[in-house]
């Protein structure tokens, strides 16, 4: 099986790992390629801690759906382990058509969070996401801080908004916004229907 290792550092640890079974989740499998990301740091993990305790907040804890961090995506059963992608957080509504098989899921999310690491390019994986069926995707850049929203368009991942501007989900009815000076930018997540407001 090929390997692409977009980190040195974890060269070693690609080869010994099974795929889908990496401890931090940072390892995808691209039609039989595996790739494997650099680990996230600490502004990056404090980024998709705090994002998902919104979500948990919102989405869970009002019976609405679950979200998931590092969970497994593919587009086929059996042998998902020869293609599948890991976004940083997934939500997944009540409704959602989407198989849940304990290890992964087939189907896309309602929602999704990819926090961009160096070396990385989301947009390698936009027709993946568009073709399982993801709704929404935000694309959270460091390097120059910068929000992207994305949604599904005519079976395309369509860019729907981005900052300085306020990018405001449909799916999940929560607006991303950027704050602060950079480089040490701050998300400001906001709840319309509640008033619920949160800085990450």
């Amino acid at each position: 099986m090929a390997i692409v290792v977009l980190e040195p550092m974890q060269d070693a640890k690609a080869r010994k790992m099974p795929p889908g079974l990496d401890d931090d989740r940072r390892t995808e499998v691209w039609e039989g390629v595996t790739v494997v990301s650099p680990a996230a740091n600490n502004e990056h993990q404090t980024l998709v801690n705090n994002l998902g305790g919104i979500f948990w907040l919102v989405i869970f804890q009002t019976s609405l759906g679950r979200a998931l961090q590092g969970v497994n995506l593919s587009d086929r059963t059996p042998e998902w382990v020869e293609n599948y992608r890991n976004p940083d957080i997934a939500v997944y509504l009540k409704g959602n058509p989407a198989v849940d098989h304990g290890t992964h899921y087939v189907g896309g999310p309602d929602f999704a969070v990819e926090v961009v690491s160096p070396g990385e390019n989301p947009a390698a994986k936009f027709a993946f996401y568009a073709a399982v069926g993801t709704k929404e995707l935000l694309v959270v850049d460091r390097d120059p801080w910068r929000l992207e929203l994305y949604t599904l368009t005519a079976g395309r991942l369509r860019l729907s908004g981005s900052s300085p501007a306020v990018c405001s989900s449909a799916t999940l009815g929560l607006t991303f916004q950027l704050v602060g000076p950079t480089p040490q930018s701050t998300i400001a997540v906001t709840h319309p229907a509640t008033g619920g407001a949160w800085l990450v």
